[in-house]
């Protein structure tokens, strides 16, 4: 048995009772020349870095996962803000990746989150300990690597 939701697939096959659903995402990607490709899911596209020399028009594979755990982040703060009460009127994401090059691999992670609010310091620490616990691709990312940063106020 099968559900599915436009990019996301909820499999229901071989689950334990006490076991939620899993969820599945598509994307496909293909290469437009020796200067880019293109990825896409549902109705987006993103061009992406994949000349050998890079492009500054597009994000280059390790960009787009610095991306991706930044989405994460904000996209945990919106689920997430709701259910805490918490009022905010921005959310800003720093990151810096180190990657190795023998062999090649990310090997660290460092962030800001940097929330416009007014709410005080132990609210903020809870917003801080919600993204860290929930987030789908930061905590796949933090069992790779070194994920680390702090949560502030904009000033």
């Amino acid at each position: 048995m099968r559900a599915v939701c436009r990019n996301r697939k909820i499999s229901l096959d071989g689950l334990r009772p006490d076991m939620a659903p899993m969820l599945e995402y598509r994307v496909s990607a293909h290469r437009v020349n020796a200067h880019g490709s293109v990825a896409s899911a549902k109705d987006a596209e993103i061009v992406l870095d994949t000349d050998i020399n890079g492009r500054p028009d597009a994000f280059n594979p390790a960009e787009l996962f610095l991306a991706a755990i930044a989405a994460c982040m904000i996209k945990g703060i919106e689920r997430v803000t709701p259910m805490l009460k918490f009022n905010l009127r921005g959310v800003e994401v720093k990151l810096h990746g180190v990657r190795q090059d023998s062999p090649p691999k990310m090997v660290s992670v460092d962030y800001e989150l940097i929330v416009d609010t007014d709410e005080d310091d132990r609210r903020l620490d809870l917003l801080h300990l919600n993204v860290r616990k929930f987030g789908t691709i930061s905590n796949t990312a933090a069992a790779a690597l070194k994920l680390e940063g702090v949560i502030k106020r904009k000033t």
